[in-house]
């Protein structure tokens, strides 16, 4: 075994996707003066996708068949990766590609697997995690393994910048991966309409969760995000009832947001949500469970009824702008 940190690249559409730079960020923190940072890239004539990768070298594997993911390529790529190089450590994102990759891999090599893991950190020469259970509501903690580990982690660590760099890491191209005999593959990629307003563009959102209660109190919150001049997202249980569009769904299945204010009405803060939230400036939390994660998140916060609050903002935001 050797000290280094490996970090899965994940790719979209030829875009290196943010939780891929929050995991360069932890890996670089845990790391320090002593290990070395390994990206690992799985894709097709994707060099370009190396340039900002906060890494000391990038393992690049190129073929036809890793253009697009499906957990049985990669898993065969990197199960040959982790049982030759053996590192300590390999860092996925708690979202569907990492998930996926690192479960298979666990169970195929019998490697441990840390999932939901919110922040690992080095007690002397012992790396200790945190990780959120039961939707975020318990709190684990314990000491990693020793040997190679695979943690999938939630973004709110890290801002993805802090895991860019200005400077290109070498590129080590790896030999071909035998893929042949593989019984899935990418036909298509289907995006949602574009219709509808891009809420991964706006700089306030205003976003609603279960505890807006029924469907008639979506007015309520609607009224607000005309007031803010803004538009109204959701979690998944609020898009699952059809109260808002696909299009207005903020997390793993949906849209990861940039905003520089995010208002999270009656949201609890799942891992599948808060995962689309790393690159937030600001999150105001209204949920009337003081131990709600999206607290943990959130840099203001009211244990309150959102029901109960939402018109007085609204017309407090009203009588600021009449100011």
């Amino acid at each position: 075994m050797n000290g280094e940190i490996y970090v899965l690249i994940e790719h979209l559409q030829g875009q290196v996707l943010d939780i891929s730079y929050i995991l360069l960020a932890q890996a670089r923190e845990l790391a320090g003066d002593d290990a070395q940072v390994i990206a690992v890239l799985l894709g097709h004539q994707a060099h370009a996708l190396t340039a900002e990768l906060a890494a000391d070298e990038v393992f690049y594997y190129d073929h036809p068949l890793l253009e697009t993911f499906t957990a049985e390529a990669y898993w065969k790529v990197l199960a040959g990766l982790l049982e030759e190089r053996k590192p300590r450590l390999m860092l996925f994102g708690e979202t569907t590609i990492g998930g996926e990759t690192a479960g298979g891999l666990s169970m195929r090599l019998g490697l441990p697997l840390v999932s939901h893991c919110q922040k690992i950190v080095r007690d002397g020469a012992t790396l200790r995690w945190v990780s959120q259970l039961f939707a975020g509501k318990m709190l684990a903690e314990g000491d990693l393994p020793e040997g190679t580990a695979l943690v999938t982690m939630q973004p709110g660590a890290f801002k993805p910048e802090q895991g860019k760099s200005r400077q290109s890491p070498k590129i080590t191209p790896q030999p071909p991966a035998d893929l042949s005999g593989l019984r899935t593959s990418v036909k298509q990629i289907i995006q949602p309409s574009g219709e509808d307003v891009d809420i991964t563009r706006l700089d306030v959102l205003v976003s609603v969760g279960r505890g807006i209660q029924q469907k008639e109190n979506i007015e309520l919150a609607q009224a607000l995000a005309e007031s803010l001049n803004t538009v109204l997202a959701g979690s998944r249980p609020v898009v699952d009832q059809g109260w808002l569009p696909i299009s207005r769904l903020v997390g793993k299945s949906g849209k990861a947001v940039k905003a520089k204010i995010y208002l999270a009405l009656g949201i609890s803060g799942a891992p599948e949500h808060v995962e689309a939230l790393g690159n937030v400036e600001t999150i105001v939390a209204i949920n009337t469970d003081p131990n709600a994660p999206i607290f943990n998140l959130a840099r203001f916060g009211a244990t309150v009824d959102a029901l109960d609050l939402l018109p007085v903002l609204s017309e407090k935001v009203q009588q600021a702008k009449g100011g």
